[in-house]
């Protein structure tokens, strides 16, 4: 199983709405970087589901369902998107400033990489986040 996270605005798409529809497809991606990360995630992977702008953090745990496929959002060009399953909120969401300042996550790429929406995230990472927010794994 492979670790990413997906960042959405929650003004736009949030958790709740991630919830209330259980299994939503991921659209809208239109960076070429994350559209790769998209096409390289398989059913069973985990994200972190990240609120973007408002809020700034991790507030959830989604599963891929659904393997890439071509977005229905787009009118043009080659960009995919993937069926996400709401799996449970974390116990306390972990903020970017928490992350920032974790000396085990300075190299996750949320941190270097902060504009791109959907991204890799190392087994180290995703299991030291998961103890930040006082999950189970």
């Amino acid at each position: 199983m492979a670790y990413w996270l997906v960042k959405s605005e929650p003004d736009v798409f949030g958790w709740d709405q991630q919830v209330a529809r259980s299994t939503e497809p991921w659209t809208g991606v239109r960076n070429h970087s994350a559209k790769l990360h998209l096409a390289a995630m398989r059913l069973g992977d985990r994200a972190f589901f990240y609120h973007s702008n408002i809020g700034k953090a991790v507030v959830g745990i989604v599963e891929v369902v659904r393997e890439a496929y071509p977005d229905p959002t787009a009118e043009s060009g080659p960009w995919v998107c993937v069926d996400m399953r709401a799996v449970a909120p974390l116990p306390r969401p972990v903020t970017l400033a928490e992350i920032k300042a974790h000396p085990g996550l300075i190299d996750m790429p949320l941190i270097r990489l902060s504009r791109l929406s959907v991204s890799p995230v190392s087994d180290a990472h995703w299991h030291r986040v998961i103890e930040m927010a006082e999950a189970k794994a």
